[in-house]
């Protein structure tokens, strides 16, 4: 850092003629100019700054590293002048992963909102229903979708939080029946998301009341996508966040089940590295998530009950 310093000072030194000029410029007191300026002379072991009662001029060979240094001075202040600038307008890619479900949902949406904000500012997005190693992969942002966070290096930003429910379609219903009891779940017939902790068996909470049922399945898949559309078909009974199938309810394409007992709900996340600067890419994207959620009210949708 002092060798930044005592470079700073003798340029401002060179072009002010003075070193009290310059240690104002610098917020330094001129002694403290003055022993910077002679540590950087006792380093190269050159004189590089002359005197006279009347005036201060540099040696030749201090003339030569004054252009040397004013060069790498000029380079900083336009390396300091861009980075200020992509703080105002993020450039460059914003690599994203979350699960196939959220990036068809709620992240494929957003996009041309997102790109007329931040127009220099290229999005790479990479779906999939698994976690990555954030610094491994060079992904920027991850949305994770899990009961528990766990605790690592990463910063974790809260999105929403998601209550999982089954549901079935009118014509499973019609042909299997409407289960309106836990133990009356025996028999039917479930579509498996394998990724789920402990996919094949469900714990229900009323209350103080908590219950195990455990499910055999007629389909499984690791692809909440492929779940929906067997159940929209009348194959069997979905377990999936509200999230997904929330317009498939409202839609009435997709009936809730014992709306009474509660499946442990899922917490959404933003995650990304832990530096002590955030890029600007990840703080645009970031915000502009956050406010989207809190515009349309997702948690409220997505955790509510229905009759």
């Amino acid at each position: 850092m002092d060798k930044w310093v005592e470079l700073e000072l003798f340029v401002q030194t060179a072009e002010r003629g003075s070193i009290s000029k310059a240690a104002e410029q610098l917020g330094l007191s001129t002694s403290a100019a003055g022993r910077h300026l002679a540590n950087l002379e006792q380093r190269l072991g050159a004189r590089l700054v002359e005197r006279n009662t009347r005036r201060l001029f540099l040696t030749e060979v201090g003339e030569e590293f004054y252009r040397r240094c004013r060069n790498i001075a000029s380079e900083m202040e336009e390396a300091e002048a861009l980075v200020s600038s992509a703080l105002l307008s993020p450039v460059g890619t914003l690599r994203v992963t979350a699960s196939v479900s959220f990036c068809s949902q709620i992240i494929a949406p957003l996009l041309p909102d997102f790109s007329e904000q931040y127009p220099k500012l290229k999005v790479a997005v990479t779906a999939a229903n698994r976690y990555f190693d954030l610094i491994e992969s060079g992904i920027d942002l991850a949305i994770r979708t899990r009961e528990h966070e766990a605790d690592s290096g990463l910063v974790i930003r809260r999105l929403a939080e998601t209550r999982r429910i089954l549901a079935a379609s009118p014509e499973y219903l019609a042909n299997f029946g409407t289960p309106r009891t836990l133990e009356q779940l025996e028999g039917h017939q479930f579509l498996v998301y394998t990724l789920a902790n402990n996919p094949y068996e469900l714990t229900f909470s009323r209350g103080h009341d908590t219950r195990t049922v455990k499910i055999s399945g007629v389909l499984e898949s690791n692809e909440g996508q492929v779940i929906v559309k067997a159940g929209l078909n009348g194959l069997g009974i979905v377990i999936q966040p509200v999230y997904i199938i929330h317009d498939e309810v409202i839609a009435g394409r997709l009936v809730p089940l014992l709306e009474e007992w509660d499946l442990p709900w899922l917490k959404i996340n933003i995650a990304y590295q832990n530096r002590k600067y955030i890029s600007s890419k990840v703080r645009a994207f970031t915000e502009f998530l956050i406010a989207h959620f809190q515009t349309m009210e997702y948690e409220r949708r997505w955790t509510q009950r229905w009759p």
